[in-house]
């Protein structure tokens, strides 16, 4: 696809629980394990993480991270 950004394959969730973002989650009652939806704003200079947004307004992600 031509990306400037590699992509990682977290096969093993060894990166997700690193940076929390594998966690309980409840939905109708039930409680299961899965992925906690997170935004991480990454530094272009240095690479390293500047803000994270662990409540993902996902109808309005972007206006919520530019006005964050």
């Amino acid at each position: 696809q031509q990306l400037n950004f590699p992509l990682i394959a977290d096969t093993d969730k060894a990166l997700i629980k690193q940076f929390g973002a594998w966690g309980e989650k409840k939905l109708a009652g039930r409680v299961y394990e899965g992925i906690l939806r997170t935004t991480f704003v990454v530094s272009t200079d240095d690479s390293t993480i500047e803000r994270v947004i662990t409540k993902v307004d996902t109808k309005n992600a972007a206006h919520q991270l530019l006005h964050a």
